[in-house]
């Protein structure tokens, strides 16, 4: 029998006379007067009538104790829960554990489990939104302790690679595990978590860790901490990116809404500031592109958070900011930073002196992987060495794509020949290896869908010639051994209709034929819309008359999509 229930087991077994109607206005008075005057003369007053209190709570908790239910015993106490109410939020009578515990008890014993009357109803939702915001208050306490607690243990103003392991932080940790996603407790989960420690592990519990890995931490600590745990946990920081890529890939969304959903992630102003982090965003990102070929959704995702990236690393102070040889560690120096280069950051004059010369250090590597692949057929085992370079300056294309769109826009617009290196350019971008077949034959496929599509674009008879169309269109064909073989000859197509002298209508009817009869309206729709996203960034001649274009076409692929969709018989179990 606990000290509290003592008192009120010998209640009941006494014949002491209940409460009556005066000895409950004498307590509403002293209740109403204690919030009215100042804190001193309230705690003087209290003081001298503490016992008295005790003794009436007392007596309050057995008459509810003896009541068979809560309207009787608001009948027969009146103003019970004024009186309650009062001294539930005044600081100097709970802060007792007797009258703190002894009103708890009276709300628990006035609450009913099966309300009978408007009364006990109207009861029980006071009761719990007392006890509620009660909770709050001891909440709020209870984390301005425990924040006091480690700013003065553990020197949070220090340096982040600076350690910090203390009892504290272990205590708090473990009685914090069940407060994680709770915004309340969010000043205490933020300073564990940005505490000084080269490891995440140094004083953490092991429960605290546990939990942090199955918790939505963005619901409760801020952007600070949230990037403290990316920083010291693996885990959590694959998390978010692979988060981050079934998000934005499986809604489909317009890169203009991608580039914010991306920012807002607050991972690339993390990866600016801690370049170990973005070698691992860049190692998942690899190992997703390899498994994903072709997916033009993923390789958007990549290109826009490069760009979120690049932005924010340029705004952070030079010295403080790392060199992108340390970001690109992996990647070929000399095409580091022509590669990193916007369009709209050199005059339009140069993008094509600046294209075939990135096309020329781009073949020098492809010839030197086909020259190591010669000699491993011979026997040679030192031959992997071109593969590396080859794939990381693809891979560093893929997030520099700005590039390969410039490649079509010229080739469409320039009508200086030859245009082998352009094509040869948007031909490594889409197939940067010979793992499917050679390059020679690539490079032949590229250079007959352009042929088909210059002739389309100078056919000035109708219907348009089938001898051109139909070639297109297999050469669009989906070929399971070859997946993103159709991608090619789709961007090659994409620019002649945004970018070819025809009239609208004509290039509309082009693509509209092709792109209907290859079945590919959703790759079509991420080729302009990335290349919309772009040209959204001032890396374009004509500007105006392009975006009219760019709308037209979305509009047409929108009303196919919708056709396609109308025919498609719904499934039924």
């Amino acid at each position: 029998m606990t000290e509290l229930q003592q008192p009120l087991s010998q209640l009941q077994e006494t014949s002491e006379p209940l409460l009556d109607a005066q000895k409950m206005q004498f307590w509403l008075d002293k209740a109403v007067a204690w919030d009215q005057v100042d804190g001193a003369q309230a705690l003087k007053d209290i003081s001298r009538h503490f016992r008295g209190l005790t003794d009436f709570l007392h007596q309050v908790l057995a008459q509810i104790s003896n009541t068979g239910s809560t309207a009787e015993t608001m009948k027969e106490l009146p103003f019970l829960g004024q009186i309650l109410g009062r001294l539930c939020w005044n600081p100097y009578v709970t802060v007792g554990d007797t009258n703190r515990g002894l009103l708890l008890q009276c709300l628990l014993g006035l609450y009913s489990e099966n309300p009978s009357n408007a009364l006990e109803r109207k009861a029980n939702q006071w009761i719990r939104k007392v006890l509620y915001e009660y909770h709050l208050r001891v909440l709020k306490k209870m984390v301005k302790q425990h924040q006091e607690n480690i700013e003065k243990t553990c020197c949070l103003k220090r340096s982040i690679d600076q350690r910090c392991s203390c009892d504290v932080i272990l205590t708090t940790s473990e009685v914090f595990v069940p407060l994680l996603d709770c915004p309340e407790a969010s000043p205490v989960i933020c300073s564990l978590l940005q505490r000084p420690g080269t490891s995440f592990t140094d004083a953490l519990s092991e429960d605290f860790l546990d939990a942090l890995n199955s918790t939505d931490l963005r619901l409760a600590v801020d952007e600070t901490a949230l990037v403290s745990v990316w920083y010291h946990s693996l885990p959590r920081l694959e998390e978010a990116v692979l988060n981050l890529l079934e998000s934005v890939t499986s809604t489909g969304s317009a890169p203009q809404n991608l580039e914010q959903q991306v920012a807002k992630t607050q991972l690339p102003k993390a990866c600016a500031h801690h370049c170990s982090m973005f070698l691992v965003v860049n190692d998942i990102f690899r190992s997703i592109l390899k498994q994903a070929e072709g997916n033009l959704a993923v390789q958007s995702v990549i290109q826009i958070f490069t760009r979120c990236f690049l932005k924010e690393l340029k705004e952070l102070q030079p010295r403080t900011a790392a060199s992108l040889r340390a970001f690109f560690p992996q990647s070929p120096p000399s095409l580091l930073v022509p590669l990193l280069t916007l369009p709209s950051e050199m005059p339009q004059e140069a993008w094509k002196n600046h294209l075939e010369w990135l096309t020329a250090s781009l073949q020098r590597l492809a010839e030197q992987e086909e020259e190591e692949e010669e000699e491993e057929e011979e026997g040679d085992s030192q031959s992997s060495r071109g593969h590396h370079n080859v794939f990381e300056t693809w891979f560093l294309l893929v997030q520099c794509s700005h590039w390969v769109q410039v490649a079509g826009e010229l080739l469409v617009t320039s009508e200086a020949e030859p245009c082998s290196p352009l094509l040869w350019l948007l031909t490594f971008y889409y197939h940067p290896t010979n793992r499917w077949h050679s390059t020679a034959a690539l490079q032949e496929e590229a250079k007959e869908a352009w042929r088909h599509l210059r002739a389309l674009s100078s056919a000035s008879v109708r219907p348009l010639p089938t001898d051109h169309l139909q070639p297109l269109i297999t050469l669009l064909s989906l070929k399971p051994q070859r997946p993103s073989a159709p991608l090619l000859t789709l961007s090659l197509m994409v620019y002649c209709a945004i970018f070819c002298q025809l009239p609208h209508s004509q290039s509309l009817e082009i693509f509209q034929t092709v792109v209907h009869a290859a079945g590919l309206l959703h790759e079509a729709a991420c080729v302009l819309n990335s290349l919309q996203h772009r040209l959204d960034k001032g890396s374009c001649s004509s500007r105006d008359k392009v975006h009219v274009r760019i709308k037209k076409l979305q509009s047409t692929l929108t009303h196919m999509q919708a056709g396609v969709n109308s025919h498609t018989p719904h499934n039924r179990g």
